[in-house]
């Protein structure tokens, strides 16, 4: 196949495949590592929640607020008085929570040098685009994922926040990593 200079159904799904699997794999990442600390913080919640005939915090869910908040996308608790906003992430005492805020930028870094491989990007434009191809994958995800994460609380929604979750985590994050990786990858392959 010749050098990629345009965007075709092949890539496309290069870009697409690429993009789910970086979203599923961080989440994985951040299961993995998060899962017990979750359940612990989840705990006293759960044991209140079961005595008032309510149903408990999944910890998976609890580790999809920080996969998101990983992002620098907030998680909404409704409380007393509004809706406040937190980002368990980054509000962390250092550790190891804080290093999930490389999660995404490695692995949507890393699809985007895949991207540009698999295509034979010619040129680091070429590369940019195809590794910006990643959005189509993670972008559904993203929505997805939002509304997955939820969990109810009385009239509102424990989950992040939905247009932030769309446009930074969704859209941004991938088009802007993906193809940044897809650039160092097409540079990367012209010289090698």
């Amino acid at each position: 196949m010749a050098a990629t200079d345009r965007i075709d159904g092949r890539t496309i799904g290069i870009g697409a495949a690429l993009g789910a699997a970086a979203y599923v794999l961080g989440y994985l990442v951040t299961y993995l590592t998060q899962r017990r600390a979750v359940e612990e913080q989840l705990e006293g919640f759960n044991v209140v929640a079961e005595l008032l005939g309510g149903d408990p915090i999944p910890a998976w869910k609890g580790v999809g607020w920080l996969f998101y908040n990983a992002h620098f996308v907030d998680t909404e608790l409704p409380g007393f008085g509004g809706t406040q906003t937190r980002n368990f992430v980054a509000n962390a005492d250092g550790g190891s929570l804080s290093l999930l805020f490389l999660v995404p930028p490695l692995l949507l870094l890393g699809a985007g040098v895949v991207a540009a491989t698999l295509s034979r990007a010619a040129t680091a434009a070429d590369g940019a685009t195809v590794g910006a191809l990643a959005v189509v994958g993670y972008l559904p995800l993203a929505i997805v994922g939002v509304f997955a994460c939820g969990y109810a609380v009385g009239d509102g929604t424990i989950a992040p926040d939905a247009i932030t979750a769309v446009l930074l985590a969704g859209a941004v994050y991938p088009s802007v990593l993906g193809g940044l990786g897809g650039a160092i990858g097409a540079a990367v392959g012209r010289s090698s």
